[in-house]
């Protein structure tokens, strides 16, 4: 496939484009901001990881390299590394189970450690349906400017808390940038219900001539009944 795809928005696929920090603001005090900003609605929480000291039990990794990953400060951070969509490595898995037509929501905060310069280097959150790749919700960097996809909308080199929304057979990808405010809507699309299907965190298309290294924090499931 051709990789240039990445960086277009496409509302139904088989495989898309849905797909450090601030100025005086440490990674822990973003991180202490997203905790204290979350959710209070009729969502119920099916599942956290706050990163402390280890990864929760319920994970899976796809394609591990353990030298290129490591849990700390109450984050997950993952060494962005050459790579494709169906060949990213230290891609983390959580298996989603009896989905239903609920509204399941997945959450994660990704801070870049250091300025992307590589074409295409992302992170963010992939659907896998069947052990393939679906669709994302990335920041990116395309064509010079740092991006979420999908919608293609420039938020520049700052943290971003991501959200994707998957009910029936629609999904919709939110974003933030203010971890105060509303989150943005960034794309949305279609998606047949799979046998074996997982939400992952991961990163790929990094640079091979430098180490670039992304933040993850607070990974959050919830589900809210139809």
């Amino acid at each position: 496939m051709n990789q240039r795809a990445s960086g277009v928005v496409v509302q139904t696929v088989l495989w898309m484009g849905v797909f450090l920090g601030m100025v005086g603001t440490t990674a822990r005090e973003i991180d202490a901001q997203v905790r204290q900003n979350a959710r209070t609605d009729e969502s119920e929480l099916i599942f956290s990881d706050e990163f402390e000291n280890q990864l929760a039990s319920a994970w899976t990794w796809l394609r591990p390299e353990p030298s290129r990953w490591c849990v700390r400060n109450h984050g997950l951070e993952i060494r962005v590394w050459p790579g494709f969509a169906d060949t990213v490595e230290n891609a983390l898995l959580w298996a989603v189970t009896k989905r239903g037509e609920d509204c399941w929501i997945f959450e994660v905060t990704v801070n870049n450690l250091n300025h992307p310069v590589q074409q295409w280097e992302q992170a963010g959150l992939t659907w896998y349906t069947d052990q393939k790749p679906v669709f994302k919700l990335v920041k990116e960097l395309v064509d010079g400017r740092i991006v979420i996809m999908p919608g293609n909308v420039e938020i520049g080199n700052v943290p971003v808390q991501l959200r994707l929304e998957v009910e029936g057979q629609e999904f919709k990808a939110f974003y933030r940038t203010d971890f105060s405010g509303p989150f943005h809507l960034a794309g949305q699309g279609s998606t047949p219900q799979g046998t074996n299907e997982q939400i992952s965190i991961q990163c790929y298309h990094g640079p091979d001539s430098a180490e670039h290294w992304i933040r993850f924090t607070d990974f959050r499931v919830l589900r809210k009944p139809k």
